[in-house]
């Protein structure tokens, strides 16, 4: 469920082998200082530097994974 209060802490959900979902919307400052943007309700953050969108997830950390 989205955060309805400005005031209310972001919720942040970590997953072992996935990204970083976190509550939005967010500012997420890069490396090099550049500000990056979203208003969804929801971004998934890559942990795994993949992403052809980085720093947004777009499941590349699925293709290196080793089978069952």
């Amino acid at each position: 469920m989205p955060n309805d209060r400005a005031d209310a802490p972001r919720r942040v959900s970590l997953q072992r082998r996935g990204p970083l979902l976190v509550e939005g919307p967010v500012e997420v400052e890069l490396e090099d200082g550049t500000v990056v943007s979203s208003d969804r309700f929801r971004v998934a953050l890559c942990m795994c530097r993949r992403s052809r969108t980085y720093p947004w997830c777009d499941t590349s950390h699925r293709r290196s994974r080793p089978g069952p």
